[in-house]
């Protein structure tokens, strides 16, 4: 029988995170706030519900989009830079209720390297480092981790992504051009599109869970040689760093995700 998997959020990550788990054999339902993008999921054959989550409450199909699924994927950034008095907690509260009165049994949540602060001497995080940021958005993020993981309804795995990007979608573009970019010696901590969806479906058909694990390609140069290259090579306007303050920054250590998976980057960014 087809295992059954719920995505919260059909955008950049979790739409073609949704068909790819369709190609592998999985029944994939996926959560939008746009009427219009039902008919997308439908063509591609993801069984598309309307679902809105706000401070206060859950609204939508969300019944039906959580009814028979044996796994849930929480793949929504918390949204504060647009709405920065949000409280995305309380969001996902509501989630859980309703996860829980679905009977869930698994839930891997995508989370951000970001809950761990920037330091000047660019310590190594590996997935035993304790979650330490002081920033309102990685703040948020904490508390939702430890929401899911005291929760002894459902197993939970918490997968810390790095910088996503892609081909259309890379940090240096939105650099290009830009003047007074600070931490230029900080590393990078970055990981491809393609990597996350390979990462995530490896989870779901070894049912790893119950551990957090922090995933980024294993290559760390600093900002300032890897984004001069980047835009070097794309012949679009360099990026002009700060260099006259002490960069903060971290080193984030993939092996564990490597050994528990078994797992070989496919994209080198």
């Amino acid at each position: 029988m087809k295992e059954k998997i719920s995505v919260i959020g059909s955008g950049w990550l979790g739409f073609p995170l949704a068909k790819y788990l369709i190609s592998e054999g999985f029944i994939v339902k996926g959560s939008t706030t746009s009427n219009d993008k039902l008919a997308l999921l439908k063509k591609h054959h993801i069984d598309g519900y309307l679902v809105h989550l706000n401070e206060t409450e859950i609204s939508g199909n969300y019944a039906d989009f959580l009814n028979d699924s044996e796994i849930v994927i929480i793949n929504i950034p918390p949204g504060l830079r647009r709405h920065p008095n949000k409280n995305h907690t309380n969001e996902i509260r509501h989630l859980v209720s309703a996860i829980e009165d679905h009977n869930i049994k698994n839930v891997l949540y995508v989370s951000s390297t970001s809950v761990f602060n920037d330091e000047t001497h660019f310590p190594e995080i590996d997935d035993s480092t304790i979650a330490n940021t002081t920033s309102r958005n990685g703040k948020q993020l904490i508390e939702i981790e430890q929401m899911l993981q005291n929760n002894s309804k459902f197993n939970t795995i918490i997968l810390r992504f790095g910088g996503l990007f892609d081909e259309e979608r890379h940090p240096a573009i939105f650099l290009s051009g830009r003047k007074n970019i600070t931490n230029p010696d900080a590393p990078i901590n970055l990981i491809h599109k393609e990597d996350c969806i390979q990462i995530i479906t490896t989870i779901i058909k070894n049912k790893i869970w119950n551990v957090s694990i922090n995933a980024v390609h294993p290559n760390h140069p600093n900002k300032k040689t890897y984004y001069s290259a980047y835009c070097k090579r794309q012949n679009i306007p360099l990026p002009e760093f700060n260099i006259s303050e002490k960069s903060k920054g971290k080193i984030i250590n993939n092996s564990n995700l490597v050994q528990l998976l078994n797992y070989t980057f496919k994209q080198v960014p």
